[in-house]
C-alpha cells in the first residue's frame, strides 16, 4: 500500500491578500479558484509537486456554524493559532531574503536547529505559521 499526501488546508480570511502572497512571494501556482455557497476555496501548489495541493479555505467552512464558533475561529486566526505548513527549500537563507524583501512578516530568521535543519519562519497574511527548512550538511 502506498500513501502519499494529496492536499492540506490553510484557513485564510482574505483570499485577495492570500493569493498574491502564495503566488507572487512564494512562487506557487494557482490551480483552482472555486466559489460555493458564499465561500471560496483556492488551490495552490509548487510547480515541482503537481500532485500536492494546498487549499486556501475559509476559516470556518461550515454554513451551519454558530456566530460564537465563527468568532472563536476569527480570534484563533488573528493569533496565528490555526494551521501551519513546513516547506522544504534548498537555500533557507535565499528563501528568507526573498520573502522578507517582499514584506513577509518574519517570526524567525534563519538558524541551525539541533534536529538537523536550518530554518526560518514567517506568518502569511492571515497569520498562519509558515516554516522553510533546509537539511544541514552532514
Amino acid at each position: 500500500m502506498d500513501i502519499t499526501l494529496s492536499q492540506c488546508f490553510i484557513a485564510v480570511d482574505d483570499h485577495d491578500k492570500a493569493i498574491p502572497f502564495y503566488r507572487d512571494v512564494l512562487g506557487l501556482e494557482v490551480r483552482n479558484d472555486v466559489g460555493f455557497e458564499g465561500m471560496r476555496w483556492v488551490t495552490v501548489g509548487s510547480p515541482s509537486q503537481p500532485d500536492v495541493n494546498i487549499v486556501l479555505e475559509p476559516p470556518l467552512a461550515d454554513p451551519n456554524a454558530s456566530p460564537a464558533d465563527r468568532q472563536a475561529m476569527a480570534e484563533l486566526m488573528a493569533k496565528g493559532m490555526l494551521r501551519g505548513v513546513i516547506f522544504a527549500t534548498d537555500d533557507c537563507d535565499a528563501t528568507f531574503e526573498r520573502i522578507s524583501a517582499a514584506g513577509g512578516e518574519v517570526l524567525q530568521e534563519p538558524m541551525d536547529q539541533p534536529y538537523g535543519v536550518r530554518d526560518c519562519a514567517f506568518r502569511d497574511p492571515a497569520g498562519n505559521l509558515l516554516r522553510f527548512t533546509q537539511p544541514l550538511a552532514k
